[in-house]
Formats: structure tokens, sequence, C-alpha cells
């Protein structure tokens, strides 16, 4: 056979796409009987080639996939029905789109790579931070503009007036720069990529579609135009696109567009449907039109109000802060610059000799020009080294930090902007479903008759009694039941006892009775399994649940000698009080009954059904099972009551378990009495006026029988209050409620989908403990950035006042003689020094003090919610620091050369050393909560690991780099005064402390 025969096979079978497959084999045949030529190896290269390229067509024609993505993105966004009836409604729009209501799109490689070319892809994650980007942003500092500048200047005139010799100075300057460029931008970049990964983790989900006539679960970056999309309850829309079939949908749309309330998707008024909005109700089809950035949700993502709308509110109060603070430092470098220009032109500035730097009608213009240069260089590195620019990297680097521990200790921020809010939590509401109780039950005692056996009931239980207890347990056992369900719970307990106390053999009771599979209806809200003794033939329908329905329902029961009598009522009263008592000692009761069967019999679908007596129920007895409060829950419980948190148990429990529940766990304090209003019931709750429950919300510490409606006004009556309120859910119908409170937590193991969307945290493995553990990240945290923020504002206001006091009355400024001293070979201005000290103050103390492990919860100090972030307690830890290095410093500025027998160069290396040990010591004593220095620092291990360093580098600079940092090597007399007045620091920082300035009545005028 040609090859020109082959190719017209394979032309004339490129259409009919049913025929693939023989084509395949026709090929394939035909290649076996080529003689292994040259030729023919080309030939059948050519052929397989051939064959490649047509398995790798689309399978959607050419005519479809023309629709225009503006036009398709406009439809949606626009919700223009005109123009969905043009395109032929749905259908014609599925249709244009080559996709099958019943089979969705082709879905092969060919054909997904098409619609991604045409339409885009749904990958809405921005892309990851660049270092390049950061190393720019870092540049633009005005310091390292200035340092860079000095540094070009150096090597221009260095080069100029030595040669290659001349370089070093130059070279050093640039270097250092670099390095601190550098340095910055990784202490910039790593958190930022951290919060990224963290964002990209949390934002994916999986999605539904119908590809090829197959439902496949894929992520929804995977879905593509033409995609028919599952949604129901709790999901997320992962694109634009229109509702195709399935009932009507309710859509948040609270996310992409300004409407609180849900809106309505159906298939004849509104069937348009956004992405980033939720299903709350109903489940349907949808066919995606747009994704990526042509959808609602991917234009959103790309505008700036979304990106400075993301902020955190910490983050939002420090950025003010840092404004104000940048503010002063201008008005304070306007001024500086204001004076020493003023004392310029009037002659005020002279040199070492004495002389004028400026005579009127005498000094040339280009000398003029040098000096003004260096007399703005002075403003502006007194500006720059003010603005307190670690503020907003102290909270990335913490929160990146913190996040990045929490998902390790098993919970999920899903919303960062939380953070402040868990820091300043002051009441959580939890429920009975956050694990607060082991999860093994055991039966502690059963109640049979007047008795209360304990142990051994199998000798005091007649035995009648002990086979309808078997069979009880027996069908127990048989029954299927939902791993850790409170049903599975309890079943095991029974089985248990069963085995240890009553002498149960599951064997033994196998080969004696006999189950059938199906249910008998008893009672018209009651249905029970039968079983048949195989040995006499008896048999018995068996109900076992709550102690009062199964009382409620039974006429007779047994007496201590195994006969069967009706109940009076002095018995019944009896066993209610039992019970009632049992639950008031957080006791389960679970209550054993059965019914008696006739010998008529009915037939039943083709089964024989035996006739139940209506009119004798037989009450057996009641077991007491206990829970047991799991132990670290016990101590997470009262470390979080001990750091001044209001915690909560709001259930569906009635109120004997819901209280004992709340003792067991420590809840509610056993020793003393319970006061009134600490517990209620939920309908007592829904009675009170308005103004009540405002006033009874945060007396109330327990709340039974309560609805998810309960819960939600509970948390708007504390917010009202001012309390800052955490809440779990796991339920679709705590999806308001995690909404309402400030923060809301949803549990990973029982939530819903909904739930999990809802909330601001997702607990992973349900445990209160795992809860505990976040609010304790939160407010460490919160502390954390406090302690930076007053080291931060500490060495911004006393360099300032120094940086200013020293400038204003001094000869002439350090940068004065910037230009003259570059271009005579002399490293001006101490360029060095200043980009180490930016460096100790923006990126290593930042990292020092909020990069540790948190301490228990109990010995953080709780926030308030109308607390300002700098407290009362911290301007006065800031001032009266900042006080000190000032006084000091300045002393040896004025008088060190005259009192302490120092040259201007060891003057100034000395108040470079002591500014740098103080700043060391400054961190030290940033303890916080720690009662002394030193305590804690097993926990802080990143400030020993920042500070040696530190301490190494400065060393090199005053000794050995002395020349390049403009320094004079220090004798061990001067080391030993500058650590000295450093460490000085440390009881000044003790007495600012012992002084009390109370700000309670600051606080309460927002009570």
């Amino acid at each position: 056979m040609s090859a020109e025969t082959m190719s017209d096979i394979l032309e004339a079978s490129m259409d009919p796409v049913k025929r693939w497959q023989r084509t395949r084999l026709l090929i394939y045949s035909a290649m076996a009987f080529y003689p292994k030529t040259a030729e023919n190896e080309v030939i059948k290269n050519q052929e397989e080639e051939l064959l490649d390229n047509l398995l790798q067509q689309p399978t959607v024609p050419e005519t479809v996939l023309q629709v225009e993505p503006d036009c398709l993105f406009n439809l949606v966004r626009d919700r223009d029905v005109e123009l969905l009836h043009q395109l032929g409604g749905v259908n014609g729009v599925a249709s244009m789109l080559g996709s099958d209501a019943n089979k969705g799109v082709p879905g092969d490689n060919g054909d997904i790579d098409r619609r991604i070319q045409n339409y885009g892809s749904n990958r809405l994650h921005q892309q990851p931070p660049k270092l390049w980007r950061v190393l720019i942003a870092t540049a633009r500092d005005p310091v390292v503009i200035l340092v860079t500048f000095c540094g070009v200047l150096a090597l221009g005139f260095g080069l100029k007036h030595h040669g290659r010799k001349g370089l070093s100075d130059g070279i050093s300057i640039c270097v250092a720069a670099f390095l601190v460029i550098t340095l910055t931008a990784i202490g910039n970049l790593w958190p930022k990529r951290q919060l990224f990964k963290l964002s990209k983790a949390r934002d994916d989900f999986n999605i539904l579609v119908r590809r090829n006539s197959h439902l496949l679960n894929i992520p929804a970056s995977k879905a593509v135009v033409g995609d028919f999309v599952v949604l129901n309850t709790g999901d997320q829309v992962p694109a634009d696109g229109l509702f195709i079939d399935g009932s009507p949908l309710q859509v948040d749309e609270s996310n992409v567009r300004a409407n609180m309330n849900s809106v309505e998707v159906d298939g004849n008024h509104n069937p348009f449907l956004l992405s980033g909005t939720k299903v709350i109700n109903g489940s349907a089809c949808m066919l995606i039109t747009a994704v990526g950035k042509n959808t609602a949700w991917g234009e959103l993502l790309s505008s700036e109000s979304y990106h400075s709308d993301r902020i955190t509110p910490l983050q939002k109060r420090l950025h003010e802060l840092s404004k104000l603070i940048t503010i002063i430092g201008l008005v304070v470098s306007s001024v500086v610059l204001l004076v020493l220009l003023v004392r310029y032109f009037i002659g005020n500035l002279h040199d070492d000799r004495g002389k004028s730097h400026f005579v009127a009608g005498k000094t040339r213009f280009w000398k003029v020009c040098g000096d003004v240069t260096g007399i703005l260089a002075t403003p502006v590195a007194i500006a720059s080294t003010a603005i307190p620019e670690g503020l907003l990297l102290a909270v990335l680097i913490s929160i990146a930090f913190s996040a990045k521990r929490i998902t390790a200790q098993k919970a999920q921020v899903r919303n960062l902007s939380a953070y402040e809010a868990i820091g300043t939590t002051t009441v959580v509401i939890t429920d009975e479903k956050c694990k607060l109780t082991l999860d093994h039950l055991a039966v502690t005692s059963f109640r049979f008759c007047d008795y209360r056996i304990v142990e051994y009931p199998s000798s005091v239980i007649p035995q009648i009694v002990l086979e309808l207890l078997y069979q009880a347990i027996f069908l127990s056992h048989s029954e299927a039941s939902s791993s850790g369900s409170l049903d599975g719970q309890i079943r095991t307990a029974i089985q248990n006892w069963g085995a240890q106390d009553l002498g149960l053999d599951l064997e033994q009771v196998r080969e004696n009775y006999t189950i059938d599979p199906s249910d008998l209806t008893y009672n018209s809200e009651n249905t029970g399994s039968w079983i048949k003794n195989k040995v006499d033939n008896s048999l018995h329908v068996h109900q076992n649940g709550e102690a009062e329905t199964i009382l409620g329902i039974s006429s007779h029961y047994y007496d201590k000698n195994g006969d069967i009598k009706p109940i009076p009522n002095s018995f019944r009263e009896n066993m209610v009080n039992t019970v009632q008592e049992m639950k008031s000692k957080g006791l389960c009761c679970i209550a054993f009954a059965h019914k008696g069967i006739s010998e008529n019999s009915d037939e039943k679908d083709g089964i024989l059904v035996p006739e139940i007596k209506e009119e004798c129920t037989v009450f057996i007895g009641v077991a007491s099972l206990k829970f047991s409060c799991r132990p670290e829950v016990k101590k997470a419980i009262q470390d979080c009551k001990q750091a001044g948190l209001d915690i909560k148990i709001i259930t569906r429990n009635d109120v004997l378990t819901a209280k004992a529940m709340a003792i067991e766990c420590g809840f509610l304090e056993a020793a003393r009495d319970i006061y009134a209003g600490e517990v209620v019931d939920g309908l007592e709750f829904q009675n009170y006026p308005d103004d009540e429950k405002l006033e009874k919300c945060q007396r109330i510490r327990v709340m039974a029988r309560a609805s998810t409606l309960d819960k939600l006004c509970m948390v708007q009556c504390l917010k009202r209050k001012g309390e800052v309120v955490a809440v779990t859910g796991d339920t679709t119908g705590d999806s308001i409620v995690l909404k309402e409170a400030d923060v809301g937590l949803s549990m990973g193991t029982q939530g819903t989908q909904q739930a999990k969307a809802n909330s601001d945290v997702v607990v992973m493995d349900d445990n209160f403990e795992s809860l505990a553990r976040v609010l304790t990240w939160g407010r460490a945290m919160y502390h954390k950035i406090q302690l930076y923020a007053q080291f931060q504002l500490t060495v911004s206001i006393s360099s300032l006042v120094i940086d200013f006091v020293s400038t204003v009355s001094a000869k002439e400024p350090p940068t004065f003689n910037m230009v003259t001293a570059i271009s005579s070979g002399n490293v001006p201005y101490a360029t060095v020094q200043v980009l180490w000290v930016k460096l100790i103050v923006g990126i290593l103390a930042a990292v020092a003090i909020t990069v540790e492990e948190p301490a228990e919860l109990k010995l953080l100090p709780k926030v308030k919610r109308h607390q300002p972030f700098i407290t009362i307690d911290m301007w006065k830890n800031i001032v009266g620091q900042a006080a000190y290095p000032i006084v000091v410093l300045l002393t040896i500025q004025f008088q060190g050369q005259s009192a302490f027998k120092l040259d201007s160069k060891a003057k100034d290396t000395m108040i470079f050393n002591i500014f740098v040990l103080w700043q060391l010591c400054l961190m030290l004593n940033t303890k916080g909560i720690d009662r002394n220095i030193f305590e804690g620092m097993r926990r802080r291990k990143w400030l020993g690991v920042i500070i040696g360093p530190i301490i190494l580098v400065q060393i090199l600079i005053v000794e050995l780099l002395h020349k390049f940092a403009d320094t004079k090597p220090l004798t061990w007399q001067q080391w030993m005064v500058c650590i000295g007045i450093a460490v000085l620091t440390w009881p000044i920082g003790w007495i600012i402390k012992k002084i009390k300035c109370s700000s309670e009545a600051f606080f309460q005028q927002f009570e």
C-alpha cells in the first residue's frame, strides 16, 4: 500500500469520531507488512505522526467556541436577560460552547487546552511575592538613597585622586548599603511568602463537574468555560455562569456586591450566578460562562480597593500610628532644615577654626550649592530614622509565624483580619460538640425495680430480666452505628457493661436468638426490633433510649422476683426523681423496655409479622453512664478563665444534663452554689424582653435546650455590651452565628462546608484544647506586636530628640561637608553606623521580639474592645525609657570632650556604641509578662539567636572596621562604661513598671 493511499484513508476517516479505533487498527496492521527499509521507515514515522495529530484533535468542531469572552462576561455581570434571549437562552449558550447538558464537555486534553486558550483559566491566585520587587521597594528608602549617593561620590573621587587604591571607601559604603537592602528585603519577603502560601491553601476548594458523561471531583482552578458544575447547599460558586437545572437556589452575594440579603436564582427570572458567592440553600447545576480574571470575583480581586480592604484592622491602626509619627518626624526635620538654613545664611555656622561658612557677597555659588546639599541631607536622614517603618513589618512577621504554627497545631486560620479579634476575645461560646468529653462512656450503675445496682448486677437481677438485657444488648450490637456519634458511644459502653458485669457471651446469644431484619411499629412515635428465641420460639420487641421517653410509654415493670406488674404512680414518680438526680450529677440515663407478642400474625409483603400487644410495654430498668471530661480540656478551660475569658456553653441538652456537663468540665464550680440566672433554659431566654436579655446575657453561663436563634441572640447581646465574642459551630444553621460573631470557629471533622465557609478559624480536630491554643496564639501575637511597637517608638523618640538637639546646637550639621569630605577621601556622616542602627531597629528587633512561642494563656494580659493599641502603661514605659538615653547621650555629646577627656572621634564612637547596646538591653527588657529579664528565654529563642550576632558585629565595627564605619577603637574602661550605661535601663525599666497608672477610669467611659 502506498503512502498516498494510506494518507487518503486517514484523511477520509478524520471526521467520523466513532471510526478512530478502526483507523488505528488499520494503520498498525498495514505497518506490520512493511519491509524494513529506510524509505519505509520514513513513511511509517510520517503515518505515526499523522495518527498522533489526529488523536490529539479536539472533539469540539471548529464552528463552536466562537462566542466572545467579553460577551459572556457582560452577560452574567449585567444580568442581561435580553442578550441571553438573543443567544438562544441557556441551552443556546451551552450549544455555542460545545457543551451537552447530559454529557458535559468532552474533557479530553485538546478540548480543555482550547477552552483555556480561548477563555482563560480559572486560577485567581495572585503571583507570589518576588524578591526583586521587594528589593526595589527597600532601595527607595531615603537613608539608603543618601548612603548610596555617598558611596557613588566616594567611588568617583577616590578613583580620580588615588586610582584603584582609592576605591576602597566607596566600595565599602556601597557594600554596606547592598547588605542592608538585601537583609531588609529578605525580612520583608519571608512573611509575605508565608501568608501567600497559607492563603493559597485556604482559598482552593474542589467542585463536582460533568465531563464526557462522568462526574469528576476537581479543583475549582481546573474548571473551564462550558463545564457543568453541581452546586449544593454550602458550596461556593467557582465561576460566573448560568442556572441550568435543579431547585431554586438561595445565594449570598455579599462577597461581591453590596447586598446583604440572599438572592434567589432559578431558570426563569434570574439564572445568573456570580463567582465568589455562596449557596445558602438548594441544589442545582450551572453552566460556566466565564472564568478567572473575567469573572465578577476576579474583577474584584484585581481592584485596588479590594487589596486595601484586605489590610487587617490591626495593620490599619498601626498605619495610622506610623503616619502620625512620620508627620512628627517631618515637622521636626522641617524645623531643623529651617534653623540650619537661617543659621547658614546669617553666618552662624562655623568650621573647626571658627570661620563662618557663608559670607554674603563673598562665598562662591558652587560652594553655596555644596553647603546647601549637605544641609538638606541632615533633615532627610533625621526624618527617615524617625519613621517607625518596622511596625507594619512586625505585624506581617507575627501573623505569618503565628498562622504557620497554628496550622501545625490542628487549626486553620481562614481570615487573617480576624487575628486582632482573636487576640482581644473576651467571651467564648461553645457547645458539647467541641469534644469536651472523652470518646468513651462507662456504665456506673443500673436501676432495677427499687434497687440501685453498682457491682455484680448479675447476682441481683432475676434470670428472666438478665435474658431480656442480653437480647437488648445483642440487638444494639447488631445495629449499624455511626462512628464517633453519641449513639455509637452509648452502644459501645452498654456492650462493654454487658460483657464485663452481666456475663454476656455474644457468641452464645447469637446461637440462641434470631433477629428479624424488619422493624415493627408498635407505637405511633416509636419503633423497635424483634428477636426470636430459638429454644422456646418466644418473640420480643425491644426499645431503648432516653429514660423519660421509655418510662412514659411503659405500662408494666419487673419486680425483684422477675414478675411483671403494672406500674403504680409511686414507682413512676420515684423513678423520675431518680433519673433527675442522676442527670444532675452529669450522668446519661438510658432505659430498656420490651413488648409482649401475641400468637396472632399478619402477612406483610410476603413476610409473616407477629401482632404486637399495644397495651403491654414492660419497663426493664435504667443504666446510668458517666461523661468524663478530657483532662486537657479541663486545664484549657481553667486557663481560659484565669486569663479573664468568660466561657459559656449553649447546648441542645436538657437543663440537668447541661448543668452537670458544665460542672464536670469546669464551666461551673461544683464547690459553690450556682447563682440565680447562671443556668437558663432556652425557652426561658426566648421569653425575656429585649432589655432583660441584654441585662442578663453576661451573667448566663449555661443555656440548655437552646436553638440557633438563641445562640445568635446571645452573640448580639454580648456584642452590644462591648464584649468580643468567639463562637463555635458546625452545622449549616450555625453559619449565621459564625458570621455574626467577632470570631467564628467551625469544627473540621463535624462541621459542614457552609459552616467552614462562614468561619474565621477551622478547628481541625474539634477539640476545645485546640480552640484554646488558637486563643493563646491570637492574644500572644497581639501582645508581641504591642511590645515591638513600644520598642520601636522608644527608639524613634529618643533618636529624634537626640538628632534634633545635636544638629540644631552644633557648629555645623554632620552632613554639612559631605561632598567636601568625600572628595578628600574621608567617610562622611558615619554612613555604616546609620545603616547598622536602621537594620537593628527595622528588621532584627522585629524578628527577635515577635517570633517566639507564646506563654500560657492565663499569663497573657487581657485586652478590652475599646482599649487603644498603645495603652497608658505603654506610653509610660516609652516616655520613661526614651528619656534615659536622651539625657545620657546629650550629656556626653556636649560635655564628653571637657568632662570625660574624650576627643571628638572617641566621643562619637561612645555615643554610637551606647545607643546600640542600649537597644539590645531594651529588647531584653520587653519581657512583657515575664517577671525578670531572663525568664522565659527558652520560649524566646530567636531573641538570643539575634542578640549574640549583633554584639559580635558591634565589636567588629568599633574595634576592627573603624575606618570603614568612621569609629575609633575604645579602651576596655570605655567599653565598661558603655555597657554599664546600657544595662542601667533594666533597673530603670523596673522602677517605671512599679509606677501605677490606673487606666480603668479611662476605659470605663467606653463601656
